[in-house]
């Protein structure tokens, strides 16, 4: 008995109890499913974020003061500082901008309800305001409508660009540009409506009403005190962190910081931020592979089991066999394969399942904004994973079919 007949009667086996291999061979799907499914939704996931953050570049860096919500990080909470004041931001962008783009920005609320007619939205609108170098740096792009310009923000004008999310929930398919909105008691003018950028955490960069900057702190008042942000992006740069370096030497001058005291801000890095998402969504795939791999374990286990009772039940085939002179390793071999070949079953049905559930969970979170993906490199480990499987199950009842004794297994009933 050669290798090919083995494979022939290892098929066979298999055709014969076709209903114990489907059941044995969805086991294994499902664990593949688990194991290919997490580790491309983390794919799509990952390419969204990097995504976004292409359109702020590797070169670029914020300045900021206290935040709005404040959040715990590695345990450890923010360091309470004085809000970044407009004429220092300004001072800012007067003393730095002859060498790179500066965009100024504050965030009014992040609760605000918008109404048009008897339209109104929930209380979850973040209202801020930019200047004219925003969109741009910040890399959101218009859908229709025009961007705020110099005169908006020397003016104050009562004028907006609005989200994608708000302008259909205001508007329907109607044109947005034009018409008139209503938020903290203003009447506002629509200019622009961005395209749908999507967001991780709910879709908040498509619910965002955009103010020209002097509008922002006139809407805001004197009761409210707003603190400012700096994005700084330097184009062609080779060592940002000497440009880093630089923008932390005229903000501690603008802000007055004295010499061996802290700074009084926080600069924030975008590449800084891409490698730590990178280094998150590392930990993440380590959940997901251990998920996967307690999945296939127990699915090991029932492929192991159904092996077993493979065994028992063909015990006078085998009988036959090693009375026709097929040695132990041609025993080993057969099962070896129909386990293998149980598991390849499976493990196809799992990478397909895989990869269509982990980019729909990958498009649900993001939106749509990770795109579709291959993961080539998981598909490979998933056929892996499903051999070694087969062997490790297959082992073990394959050792103990070449091991009766033909006599004791012809008389077996």
């Amino acid at each position: 008995m050669n290798l090919l007949e083995n494979f022939r009667e290892g098929w066979r086996s298999i055709r014969s109890n076709s209903l114990r291999s489907v059941l044995t061979a969805m086991i294994i799907a499902i664990g593949i499913t688990s194991l290919v499914g997490i580790l491309t939704a983390i794919d799509g996931i990952q390419g969204s974020v990097e995504s976004s953050f292409a359109g702020l570049g590797a070169n670029s860096f914020d300045i900021r003061g206290p935040q709005m919500y404040r959040r715990r990080r590695s345990g450890q909470s923010e360091r309470q500082v004085r809000s970044i004041e407009f004429r220092e931001a300004a001072t800012y962008k007067e003393r730095f901008g002859r060498q790179a783009i500066i965009s100024l920005s504050s965030d009014v609320t992040g609760a605000a309800q918008v109404k048009y007619g008897s339209k109104k939205t929930n209380p979850n609108i973040t209202v801020r305001g930019g200047d004219e170098n925003y969109l741009t740096i910040k890399g959101y792009k218009l859908a229709t409508g025009r961007d705020i310009t110099t005169n908006d923000l020397l003016y104050s004008t009562g004028v907006a660009i609005v989200g994608n999310e708000l302008a259909k929930t205001l508007f329907g398919t109607t044109a947005p540009v034009g018409k008139v909105l209503s938020v903290l008691g203003q009447q506002i003018q629509v200019i622009g409506v961005l395209e749908s950028k999507g967001s991780m955490s709910g879709g908040g960069d498509d619910r965002i009403l955009l103010l020209p900057l002097e509008t922002a702190k006139r809407l805001a008042g004197p009761a409210r005190t707003l603190t400012f942000d700096i994005t700084t992006s330097v184009p062609n740069v080779t060592s940002m962190d000497e440009v880093v370096e630089e923008a932390r030497g005229v903000m501690r001058l603008v802000r007055q910081d004295r010499i061996g005291q802290p700074d009084t801000f926080k600069i924030e890095r975008a590449d800084a931020v891409l490698a730590e998402m990178d280094e998150i969504t590392g930990y993440l795939r380590v959940g997901g592979f251990g998920i996967g791999f307690i999945t296939l374990l127990g699915a090991s286990i029932a492929l192991m089991n159904i092996m077993l009772v493979s065994v028992t039940e063909r015990t006078r085939e085998i009988g036959i066999r090693k009375s026709l002179g097929a040695t132990p390793q041609r025993i080993r071999e057969q099962f070896l394969i129909e386990a293998i070949v149980i598991c390849l079953m499976g493990g196809v049905g799992g990478l397909v399942l895989g990869i269509g559930i982990g980019n729909l969970l990958s498009g649900l979170i993001t939106q749509g904004g990770g795109g579709f993906i291959v993961p080539w490199l998981w598909m490979a480990l998933g056929i892996l994973v499903c051999v070694t499987v087969g062997i490790l199950s297959g082992v073990y009842p394959a050792i103990r079919a070449s091991k009766l004794d033909p006599i004791e297994a012809l008389r077996y009933e």
